[in-house]
């Protein structure tokens, strides 16, 4: 909750930029938009106010894109093969015993400000939701107060505009003295009330010569004011007016969201008058626009939430005048451009819409760009056994990708122990050690392994995973260089902490199976342009074959698990590696995740089992 508490305060700042754009974006095509669209254009808003919520971060554009050619992949292949045919099984191969040792982390304490800030997010709108309760029950009093329509003469225009609009639903009318503009409330059950003193001032010409007295209605402006509250039925303002109280109350502190919402409810006032208009004969606007002004102050305000009506405050009312004054009806080409331009909005909105995710930092992911013909979709979800994860394979002779839920393959998570390749790697250019001398004593401090608790050079502290040696190399490289090194082979999110001890393991840096694999291509194919010898020397460390298999099989197996345990729990399971014959590689990376029981010994068993299905391995 501390953490959303941050995240969400982030949003709204990033929110406040979004509303200044769509403002300006209105002003600067007032002239290409209609009416209409400039109201719809805030239905925008509301998609992205609704991102900071959603329990996952939003897919890119891009993303959506890729889904056709993953989908053709799947479905002409459920099981890409890796090579061409299905070589015999190959022998028992011997693989040293791989060791996951991992320590356990706490998770961070909760943030006294994002507390603070959801403990007051949170208590502004209990007020909100209490201050809209209170409305509504006033609103349900007068509801109970209000008699059916009896004035004939209002009833017969009411039904001559409901003929003219084409709607067939007998929508109920009432009157109420307890109002002073009319409204449509309702969206399931929609209801139109009328004020008394409006029926009341009702004032027929029909067969007078009489002048009207001043302030009194004529049957044209009743037809009018009805014909306004239909449309927002027609267009159902009432759920619009329902999502501007929504979002009103969950964006309490955010000024910007209310002016925005403000800005929506005259939108919505504006485009309704537009929709009367278009009913209109061009002589008859001024006489739209004189019912407006002439009793404006009648209906200036409108007290309750999710009501849609004809009132406003006395500025809105004089740009809706200023509207109607220079209203003419869109051409077919004004309305090809104004969708052309809300499209263009729209899909800007969608592409940045996973910034304003709550859970963008927490679950960032690698923008994969590779053609889909060369991605073929697998199916292991019996080899993973009900554990959310993802299984990558690329097979380097025949430039080809196998993967196992995509969607989790491009997410980014700690590397955990797999990180220790590239930190030996770094080490070895730097100095630190050599691929002859990779020695260093133990302090004597007592470790929970019995493996770490001794000397231990590079090849030991791969195999056992000894956390205490690859800090200490990583203090006599300096985080500086780290940093250096991250980004020169563009390692994940490519984001270190200055906390030697747990920028690996805790969050701060993060990395994909689709990158984990990627960066094991490069690291083969040396494309770090690193010392020969150094590549060499990081291969050795995690080569897992014995060797007698090297000599009589010809193929080699290299692997790394890494294990994230959080309060004693594992969380986060990692085994990546390669399969190397005399004439190929085939390069994997697995990741699991759970509650618990997710560690990198049970990812290289699924991966193991995976192996042995695609005869890369026969364990």
């Amino acid at each position: 909750m501390a953490e959303f508490g941050i995240r969400f305060f982030l949003c709204n700042i990033l929110i406040c930029i979004l509303i200044w754009f769509l403002i300006v974006a209105k002003r600067v095509l007032q002239h290409v938009f209609t009416s209409r669209m400039q109201f719809h254009l805030w239905f925008l808003l509301f998609g992205i106010l609704t991102v900071p919520f959603l329990p996952f971060c939003p897919l890119t554009f891009t993303q959506i894109l890729s889904w056709p050619g993953a989908f053709c992949n799947a479905v002409s292949s459920a099981r890409g093969p890796v090579t061409e045919g299905n070589p015999a099984p190959y022998t028992s191969g011997a693989v040293k015993q791989i060791n996951d040792f991992a320590l356990s982390v706490s998770r961070e304490m909760p943030s006294m400000i994002g507390l603070l800030l959801c403990g007051i997010w949170l208590t502004g709108m209990l007020v909100m939701v209490l201050s809209m309760v209170k409305a509504l029950s006033r609103l349900n009093a007068i509801k109970k107060s209000a008699l059916p329509l009896q004035n004939k003469n209002v009833r017969m225009i009411y039904d001559n505009c409901l003929k003219e609009l084409h709607i067939r639903r007998k929508i109920p009318i009432y009157s109420t003295a307890f109002l002073k503009s009319p409204v449509m409330m309702g969206f399931c059950r929609p209801r139109i009330y009328l004020p008394i003193h409006l029926i009341s001032d009702l004032h027929s010409c029909a067969g007078q010569h009489t002048e009207r007295p001043e302030g009194h209605f004529q049957a044209a402006d009743m037809r009018y004011i009805l014909l306004h509250e239909l449309q927002h039925y027609r267009h159902k303002d009432a759920l619009a007016g329902f999502l501007m109280n929504f979002f009103g109350v969950l964006y309490w502190c955010n000024p910007c969201v209310w002016y925005a919402l403000k800005e929506m409810r005259n939108d919505r006032e504006v485009a309704c008058d537009t929709s009367v208009l278009n009913l209109l004969a061009v002589s008859d606007y001024e006489a739209y626009g004189n019912t407006l002004i002439r009793f404006a102050g009648k209906v200036s305000l409108t007290p309750f939430p999710f009501a849609a009506g004809i009132s406003t405050t006395m500025k809105q009312m004089r740009q809706r005048i200023s509207n109607i004054s220079s209203y003419k009806k869109p051409s077919v080409f004004r309305k090809i451009m104004g969708l052309t331009a809300f499209a263009a909005i729209s899909i800007i909105l969608f592409g940045l819409a996973p910034m304003f995710s709550a859970h963008a930092a927490r679950q960032s992911r690698y923008s994969w760009k590779i053609p889909s013909d060369k991605v073929s979709a697998i199916d292991l979800s019996a080899c993973f056994n009900g554990y959310e994860g993802s299984f990558v394979l690329y097979d380097l002779n025949s430039d080809t990708w196998n993967v196992y839920n995509p969607e989790q393959a491009t997410l980014r998570t700690t590397p955990d122990s797999t990180y220790k390749i590239y930190d030996a790697l770094f080490a070895l250019e730097e100095g630190v050690i050599t691929p002859d001398d990779s020695f260093m004593a133990w302090d004597g401090t007592e470790h929970p392994f019995e493996a770490w608790n001794e000397d231990q050079d590079l090849f030991s502290a791969m195999h056992a995973s000894v956390n205490w040696y690859f800090e200490q190399l990583d203090k006599q490289i300096g985080m500086a260089a780290i940093q250096d090194y991250i980004r020169k082979i563009g390692y994940g999110n490519e984001y270190v902490s200055t906390d030697v001890s747990s920028y690996w393991m805790e969050g701060s840096l993060n990395i994909s199976p689709v990158e984990q694999v990627e960066l094991l291509t490069a690291l083969h194919c040396n494309r770090f342009g690193f010392a020969p010898e150094n590549i060499s020397a990081v291969k050795r460390s995690i080569c897992l074959s014995s060797a007698e298999e090297v000599s009589t099989d010809g193929r080699t197996f290299y692997g790394k698990t890494g294990t994230r345990r959080v309060d004693g729990q594992d969380v986060n399971g990692w085994f990546v590696g390669y399969v190397e014959t005399a004439d190929n590689t085939c390069f994997f990376a697995t990741n699991i995740q759970s509650d618990s029981g997710a560690t990198g010994s049970k990812a290289a068993e699924i991966t193991k089992a995976v192996l042995s299905e695609l005869y890369l391995w026969h364990f």
